[in-house]
């Protein structure tokens, strides 16, 4: 019955045009509010998993460090039993420190890491070179695959340069010599490959080569490693994997998966997108004055309907549920509107890319769109409770409204 009332109020005309002017602004209102929540949360979706395929390039599914310090030591037993845990696809031995290269007169400090055979098997990297060839070398004969920008800031070309750069690492055990500390140093020449460009994170710092001349270079033993990367066959069951190997291995040492090597990259995530969703929510409620204005002028209008209703025995409930309820069919009416609009929006820019990104320096040349479920339940209970707030003021003063019948 609240329904009833409330759809004839809402179709019948008024005596004032103001108010059916100032409703269907108000409307209007919450369809753009309602569509530009669900389209900027979208496309912030779509940036979200952008930026998580690009760190899982580089990144995998499990990592095991060391608890302290900078090494850790696997014998063959412990291998042997990381090989057979159930639900690892591979893994790789790594080695990673910091190394200065020098190319002539330039120099670059970067992040060396050495990786072994296995490596391909648990990242993508050799599946982004932008130049050259994926091709580690040897102990004898090192050769390294360099983020893009790193290969620029060394004046490289690493499909076409065949003089090599000489590489310095500070290895276990050396004494810095103040005059002079390059002395200090182990230093190898080493041959530039390919460039592989991925993310800025990864392109301007990170250099791989083989394992055993990192190992050497650092004066590493060669059961000593700075990790563990594994990759899964089933991600869903990382949790169930990790708590497994971390009991296989002890207190010694950190298993971490996907979320814990990237923490501060996720936490960022997640709160830029609480504060963009606050501040549109913010936008919609001021927004929401429109139909506080219009259903306080439908109320004035109604003073004769709401005396007339409590005179046949409606009480101060019924009177308010019936304004709650113009309130309600508003905001759902305006909300079902700015979600079909949204939804075309966002087919739209996913079938024709008619917003591109400005610059062409992005992996991708337009914003990418993600629609999720959640995004919609989220946006339709926004709207509700504001919807809700905004009708309850104006839906209390028609319930106390005095019954007056003269005339």
């Amino acid at each position: 019955m609240n329904l009833l009332f409330a759809w004839r109020y809402f179709r019948a005309p008024k005596s004032t045009n103001a108010i059916n002017i100032i409703a269907w602004v108000s409307m209007t209102a919450i369809v753009v509010g309602t569509a530009s929540l669900i389209v900027v949360l979208s496309v912030f979706n779509g940036f979200e998993d952008l930026v998580k395929s690009l760190y899982s390039t580089f990144y995998t599914d499990l990592k095991i460090l060391p608890a302290s310090g900078k090494t850790l030591t696997l014998s063959r037993e412990q291998i042997e039993k990381l090989k057979s845990t159930a639900g690892i696809r591979s893994y790789s031995l790594v080695a990673e420190d910091k190394a200065l290269l020098q190319n002539g007169e330039v120099q670059a400090l970067v992040y060396m890491k050495g990786v072994d055979e296995n490596y391909t098997k648990v990242t993508s990297v050799a599946e982004h070179l932008v130049s050259g060839k994926y091709n580690l070398g040897s102990p004898e004969k090192p050769a390294m695959v360099l983020g893009a920008v790193v290969e620029s800031s060394l004046n490289l070309r690493s499909d076409r340069d065949i003089l090599p750069v000489t590489a310095y690492m500070f290895g276990k055990g050396n004494n810095i010599n103040t005059a002079d500390p390059l002395q200090s140093l182990s230093s190898a020449n080493v041959a530039a490959a390919g460039a592989f460009l991925i993310q800025q994170d990864f392109d301007n710092k990170y250099v791989l080569t083989n394992l055993p001349f990192v190992q050497q270079m650092l004066k590493w033993q060669s059961n000593e490693y700075s990790g563990v990367e594994i990759a899964l066959y089933k991600p869903s069951e990382t949790k169930k994997i990790k708590k497994g190997l971390q009991q296989l291995f002890g207190s010694n040492y950190i298993v971490m998966d996907r979320y814990e090597q990237n923490k501060s990259l996720y936490s960022v995530m997640t709160v830029e997108r609480w504060v963009i969703y606050a501040i549109l929510t913010l936008i919609l409620a001021v927004a929401a004055f429109n139909m506080i204005g219009a259903l306080t002028m439908l109320v004035l209008e109604k003073q004769k309907d709401i005396q007339v209703l409590k005179a046949i025995g409606a009480n101060n409930n019924v009177i308010q549920k019936i304004f709650l309820s113009e309130g309600l069919m508003l905001a759902i009416m305006g909300a079902c509107v700015g979600i079909l609009l949204a939804v075309l929006l966002c087919w739209l820019q996913l079938q024709f890319h008619l917003i591109p990104l400005q610059g062409g320096t992005f992996v991708v040349s337009y914003y990418p769109v993600k629609m999720q479920w959640q995004d919609f339940v989220l946006v339709m209970l926004t709207v509700v409770i504001v919807a809700f707030t905004a009708a309850w003021f104006p839906a209390r003063k028609a319930a106390l409204q005095p019954i007056e019948l003269k005339s």
